[in-house]
Parts: structure tokens; C-alpha cells; sequence
């Protein structure tokens, strides 16, 4: 059997030698799976809304320990709608007041898609 499979003595070496001689193929630097993904993300066009979901696990940091507190960040959507669960009614009508604020604050990172409006929904 021949052809270049298989484990037999001599010859080919796996397809190194072609790739050692061909010109056209430049060795490449490892890289870091992130880097990899990151790049896999910008050619699908999913990248900008990867970085605006990063506002759900940014979110006690962005608007601070109290309203962290009585809220949970639950999803965003495309056209920059955030849904976020509330605890109870008076802190819904509070944050809806705030919510100018807050959103100053949820878009202060540039290069992120913005959110646009904060959809409050009271939990169960």
C-alpha cells in the first residue's frame, strides 16, 4: 500500500517536508485560544454584541453595591434594550427615575453598542 499513510520506513514524513518547501505557507506564531475566538467572533459579526453582553457581569461595578443589590441584569438585546429583574415596585418606579443616569454610566466604555433603554421587570 502506498500513498503517503501510514507508519512504513523512509520517504514522506506526514506532510512536513511539502510544508517546509512551499513558499507560500509562512510559519505562524502560536496563539492564545482567546485571541483565536476573538478573531472567529469579528469575521461572524457577533463580536460588538459579545462586547455589549459583557454589561451583565459588569453590572455591580457599573452601578454600584445598592441598586446591585435589588436587581439582576437578565438579557440585552440587539437594538440595545437591557432587561433587568427588580426586586420590588418602589424600587422599579426609583430606577426608572435614575435610568438617564444609569445609562450615562452603562455606556461610558467606548466602542460598545449602546444600550438604549432599560426594560425593569419585577421578579417573582
Amino acid at each position: 500500500m502506498s500513498g503517503g499513510h501510514g507508519g512504513g520506513m523512509g520517504g514522506h514524513r506526514g506532510g512536513r517536508r511539502t510544508r517546509d518547501t512551499n513558499p507560500d505557507l509562512k510559519p505562524q506564531k502560536p496563539q492564545t485560544i482567546g485571541n483565536l475566538l476573538g478573531d472567529v467572533l469579528k469575521q461572524a459579526g457577533v463580536s460588538e454584541r459579545v462586547e455589549q453582553a459583557q454589561i451583565i457581569p459588569e453590572w455591580a461595578s457599573l452601578v454600584g453595591p445598592q441598586i446591585a443589590a435589588v436587581t439582576a441584569p437578565q438579557s440585552i438585546t440587539s437594538d440595545g434594550t437591557l432587561f433587568v429583574g427588580v426586586t420590588t415596585n418602589a424600587w422599579m418606579n426609583e430606577l426608572s427615575l435614575l435610568e438617564p443616569e444609569l445609562l450615562k454610566s452603562l455606556n461610558a466604555k467606548d466602542g460598545r453598542a449602546p444600550v438604549k433603554r432599560i426594560r425593569w421587570l419585577l421578579r417573582r
